[in-house]
């Protein structure tokens, strides 16, 4: 196992997994799960964020439930990057199934008592052991969230941003 230093992995939460993959560098998955736990509040389903970050609703419904203790770090930046464009944005609830995903993740949210992305520390997030000082407010946000990434179907005809 890849000697990383006790200093270094309390504060950047990388760690070497033991295990298949020896020497693999993993994440201490708390700031991963806390950033879907923020997109949560705002409405964002499991479902629609597994769509925009590359992966299968399980693995998110996983980490949101606190079921994964390290995630690669690919993982970790999917997950980020949707964060990143969609912390202080709505869902959409055009249609009755966009309305009834975004209310479900809002209540999972009050029931878990889960922070908004605004009552996060971005500098500290990564830390592992990071517990927010707050617990789920109401938050309505700045807009609406699109798409991140080109549906597949566009992308394949070059259409795509």
């Amino acid at each position: 196992m890849p000697a990383i230093s006790r200093t270094r992995s309390r504060r950047t939460g990388l760690r070497a997994v033991a295990g298949r993959g020896r020497g693999r560098r993993r994440i201490d998955a708390g700031g991963t799960r806390l950033r879907l736990r923020a997109l949560a509040v705002m409405g964002h389903g499991s479902a629609r964020i597994a769509r925009e970050a590359g992966v299968s609703d399980q693995t998110v419904q996983k980490l949101t439930r606190g079921d994964v203790k390290t995630v690669s770090p690919q993982l970790r930046d999917a997950i980020a990057a949707v964060y990143d464009a969609w912390w202080d944005k709505r869902a959409p609830e055009r249609t009755r199934a966009e309305r009834a995903a975004a209310t479900a993740a809002r209540r999972r949210a009050i029931a878990g008592n889960w922070c908004a992305g605004a009552g996060l520390d971005d500098d500290e997030l990564d830390i592992p052991g990071y517990r927010p000082t707050h617990g789920w407010r109401p938050a309505r946000g700045t807009g609406v969230a699109t798409p991140i990434r080109p549906p597949r179907r566009a992308a394949r005809m070059g259409l795509g941003a």
